[in-house]
C-alpha cells in the first residue's frame, strides 16, 4: 500500500475560521454606527472614530484578518470558547474587502476633514453597509468582488 504524496507543487491557500471575520464584521458594525451617530453631535469625534476605523481596515488588508486588531480579539478571547470550526475561507478575498473598507473610511475621515460631513457619512454609510450584510447575512461584498478584481490585476 502507497502512502499518500505529502508534497504538492500547487501552493496552499491560507484559510481561516469564517465565524472570526463575522465577529471582526460584527464590532465594525457596531464602530461604524457609533460614528454615524457622532456626526450628529460631534464631526471631529466621528472623523477620529472613523479614522481608528480605517486603521483597523488597513491591518487587516495588510496583514490579513487572524493579525488584524479584531481578529486578534477574536482569537484570544473567543474562540477558544468555541468548537473548532467547520468551515474556513481564503484570507485573500478577506484581505481585499478590508482594503474597500480601508478605502472607504479613508474617503470619509477626508470628507470629514477638508468640511464635507456629507461625504464623510456617506463612504462611512457605505462601508457601514458592507459591514452589516457580513456580519449579520454572511455576505462579503468585498469577497464577492475580489475575482474580478484579480483578474483585472493579472490583466494589467
Amino acid at each position: 500500500m502507497s502512502t499518500p504524496d505529502t508534497h504538492t507543487d500547487s501552493p496552499t491557500i491560507d484559510q481561516v475560521d469564517v465565524r472570526g471575520p463575522r465577529f471582526a464584521a460584527w464590532i465594525t458594525t457596531a464602530v461604524l454606527v457609533v460614528v454615524l451617530l457622532l456626526t450628529t453631535f460631534s464631526v471631529p469625534a466621528a472623523a477620529i472614530l472613523l479614522g481608528l476605523q480605517a486603521i483597523v481596515f488597513g491591518i487587516g488588508a495588510v496583514r490579513g484578518p487572524k493579525h488584524s486588531p479584531y481578529g486578534t480579539i477574536y482569537a484570544t478571547f473567543v474562540a477558544p470558547r468555541l468548537s473548532p470550526p467547520s468551515e474556513r475561507e481564503p484570507v485573500a478575498p478577506l484581505k481585499f474587502a478590508q482594503l474597500v473598507g480601508f478605502v472607504f473610511a479613508a474617503v470619509g475621515v477626508l470628507g470629514f476633514a477638508l468640511g464635507s460631513p456629507v461625504v464623510g457619512t456617506v463612504a462611512a454609510g457605505f462601508a457601514l453597509f458592507a459591514a452589516f450584510l457580513n456580519a449579520a447575512f454572511a455576505v462579503c461584498l468585498g469577497c464577492m468582488v475580489y475575482p474580478f478584481a484579480a483578474r483585472l490585476r493579472s490583466t494589467f
